[in-house]
């Protein structure tokens, strides 16, 4: 016989314990880890020990434009300690993510190629304390540490509360590797619609062109291309759960190269990347019918010519984090004691 009151009981306990979970505890600590060689755990004292960095920074919580002077410690710095692990494919650190998480779970993928300093050189720094009034102090309800991302519009990727740095790869699918000029590119992976774009498809969306290195470029926004034309497979039940996505942009030759969609989109990194179909009004020479184009960074490794492929993802992070082991565990003790329950009641 089922007892309706002890399973609502039950069910009760475990929505309760999943509400505390999803709170934002202050963080004291944080784990970097994922696909690095030497994991390590830092907290305030062991954070402030590394080579110091100040910036100021401005963006928008809502509509509401803030202005913050943060010092903490180079975020490349501290995963170029970690050694990310790397392939011999030509750039292969560029393929890797880091996702940020916060002791509510709130999580942001960075691309490694925005961060990499010979690259995108974003800046981003672990900070662990703020000068207000010329008074140098930590950041109190916001955590021990906090990521910081320099010239974003929005402060979403300014992660809180930081109890986790993960670094990753996407599973990417490569096919011929045998080179060549390309002539058409498809986009699959978290996206609404695989789509196949040829020259004639390019040309007749919206059309931007950007200027760089000497040269013009005529071409597709990348994140235009994404969110508006094949659309992004989001998830409307998690904060800013496109903060959380990435790209692989793959050659003809397999070269392959990540970018987040954090740095893209206009609302956060806005980066001004493009699809490129022409350059100083011709077609592109010798590099394929299209190429990704990034004017943003110091080097033009991320350049992915002869384009075949976009592929759209989710960050996953490699084993689950330690607040979802305990959230499920929790959960299951819930449950147990309501089993107990309705046993109880039986007698």
């Amino acid at each position: 016989m089922s007892h309706p009151v002890a399973t609502r009981a039950a069910l009760c306990v475990a929505l309760a314990v999943a509400a505390i979970g999803a709170q934002a505890q202050v963080s004291t600590q944080l784990t970097l880890g994922g696909a690095v060689n030497f994991p390590s755990t830092y907290d305030y004292a062991s954070l402030k020990a590394l080579p110091a960095v100040t910036q100021t920074v401005t963006f928008q919580a809502g509509s509401t434009p803030q202005t913050h002077t943060y010092t903490g410690a180079d975020l490349w710095g501290m995963l170029s300690t970690a050694q990310v692990q790397t392939g011999s494919a030509k750039n292969d650190i560029n393929n890797k993510y880091v996702i940020a998480t916060g002791s509510d779970g709130y999580k942001v993928a960075y691309a490694l190629g925005e961060l990499n300093p010979s690259f995108g050189n974003k800046g981003s720094i672990v900070a662990y304390d703020e000068t207000i009034n010329g008074v140098t102090a930590p950041l109190g309800s916001d955590g021990f540490a906090r990521i910081t991302a320099p010239n974003d519009i929005k402060g979403g990727r300014y992660v809180s509360n930081l109890v986790s740095l993960t670094v990753g790869a996407p599973n990417v699918t490569i096919g011929s590797t045998a080179g060549g000029e390309s002539t058409s590119f498809s986009v699959t992976g978290d996206v609404k619609q695989a789509m196949t774009f040829d020259l004639a498809a390019l040309q007749a969306l919206p059309s931007t062109t950007i200027t760089t290195g000497g040269n013009s470029y005529t071409g597709v926004s990348f994140y235009s291309l994404l969110s508006s034309w094949v659309g992004l497979a989001i998830n409307p039940n998690v904060k800013n759960d496109e903060l959380d996505m990435i790209v692989s942009a793959v050659g003809s030759d397999g070269y392959t190269q990540l970018f987040s969609l954090g740095e893209l989109d206009p609302a956060f990194g806005n980066a001004q990347d493009i699809i490129a179909y022409e350059e100083n009004g011709a077609a592109l020479p010798g590099t394929g019918f299209a190429r990704v184009v990034v004017p943003g960074d110091a080097k033009a490794g991320r350049w992915v010519s002869n384009l075949v492929s976009l592929q759209v993802f989710h960050a996953a992070l490699p084993v689950p984090e330690p607040g979802t082991w305990g959230l499920m565990l929790a959960g299951l003790a819930a449950m147990s004691l309501a089993s107990k329950r309705r046993s109880w009641l039986r007698r």
